[in-house]
């Protein structure tokens, strides 16, 4: 198949969906298809070149920040990209458009299709389905509502990684087709992972308020740990977050943001004996399957989606607890033999289940049943099997 993707971001920009977008192209290139990504711009970028396989087309675009992206600068992307891939599409003929987020790409895919008549489907991912999120985009999707609404009944199938998730969408729009289909991860064969384990606790994460650091912070006021404790990641809350560290006279290292590729951050994976996850509101967040890849011992909230990834394998926690999370903590932080167990356990949860051939092949069987245009223009049906 020849594929077209859509996402606004893209590595070495974004979070967890922009690595969802990597591994998954990836992976189909591996099984013999053809994938074109398009994404945003960002300064020192090429505007076109391969990765890992995939042929990566940047358009121009209003970015500031690696780590998040404002509904103006999304805005500016789309003005770009939809006659950009307009003029793509009819160039390279694509089978069916894999667009990532219902907004802004998912408008995009929608006008795309009313264009040139490519099906579409989409993949959510957090934050861009109502409901999600109540801290970001309320304005814009009570705004935005009827468009949203459009582009995901007009959508072929929306794929959602977590059952929550599924639950937001139909709620908005009932007459959208959904499958939930977990999200991925990539295990390099010629890397080992889950190094010797310290005495440190882990967050990775970008940092906005429904992310819940300020209370994983709040839970280590008082307490006397023998552990280093290590925050990475970017983002508009960040500021708020060291003063309040700061205020509460934690010994905190904080690392900004990491490349998710780079040694700085696979060594604190691989070397942290703890690692938490204290979301408020999460779909399937790519860093918790990163932990368990490392073997590290999960502390993570219970109703968010977060359990769907880590089931029995992890001590879940109330959000926006304080108290829950540091009950958690001391009990960890005091039983290196559990933190061991729980380490191992989800290592194998992630191998058994969230690695990226076998999530492919499940995308794969439903493109198969997703309308697509032949050569002469006319709708057919792709047969996988």
């Amino acid at each position: 198949m020849r594929i077209l993707m859509m996402c606004y971001e893209f590595p070495p920009i974004g979070g967890g969906g922009a690595g969802v977008v990597h591994g998954l192209s990836t992976q189909l290139v591996r099984m013999g298809h053809e994938v074109d990504v398009v994404t945003m711009h960002y300064r020192g970028l090429r505007k076109h070149e391969w990765v890992d396989g995939v042929q990566v087309f940047r358009v121009p675009c209003v970015r500031f920040s690696t780590s998040w992206c404002t509904m103006a600068e999304q805005a500016t992307y789309l003005a770009t990209m939809l006659p950009f891939v307009v003029k793509l599409a009819r160039r390279r003929h694509y089978d069916i458009n894999h667009t990532h987020f219902v907004l802004p790409d998912g408008l995009g895919a929608m006008m795309l299709r009313r264009i040139v008549g490519l099906p579409y489907v989409i993949t959510s991912h957090g934050s861009d389905v109502p409901g999600y999120n109540p801290h970001r985009f309320r304005l814009a999707h009570r705004t935005l509502a009827p468009v949203w609404r459009s582009i995901a009944a007009e959508a072929d199938r929306i794929f959602c990684p977590s059952e929550l998730q599924q639950e937001l969408v139909l709620r908005a729009q009932p007459s959208a087709r959904t499958t939930v289909i977990p999200n991925g991860i990539y295990e390099d064969p010629t890397i080992v992972y889950g190094g010797e384990k310290q005495r440190r606790i882990l967050v990775v994460t970008r940092m906005f308020e429904r992310k819940g650091i300020q209370y994983f912070l709040r839970a280590l006021q008082g307490m006397r740990l023998q552990h280093e404790v290590h925050i990475a990641g970017d983002g508009p809350y960040l500021p708020t977050l060291r003063a309040l560290a700061e205020e509460l006279g934690l010994n905190v290292r904080f690392w900004g943001w990491l490349d998710r590729a780079s040694d700085e951050l696979k060594n604190l994976y691989d070397s942290s004996e703890i690692y938490v996850f204290p979301s408020e509101a999460e779909n399937f967040p790519l860093v918790l399957l990163e932990a368990m890849r490392a073997g590290a011992a999960i502390i993570t909230t219970r109703g968010t989606g977060c359990a769907e990834v880590v089931g029995d394998t992890a001590l879940l926690v109330e959000p926006c607890s304080p108290e829950s999370i540091r009950t958690a903590l001391t009990r960890l932080t005091g039983d290196r033999e559990l933190c061991h167990r729980l380490g191992t356990a989800a290592r194998t949860r992630m191998r058994d289940n969230f690695t990226w051939p076998g999530v492919a092949k499940r995308y794969l069987e439903c493109y198969g049943t997703t309308p697509r245009l032949s050569p002469t223009g006319v709708a057919a049906v792709v047969d996988m099997a």
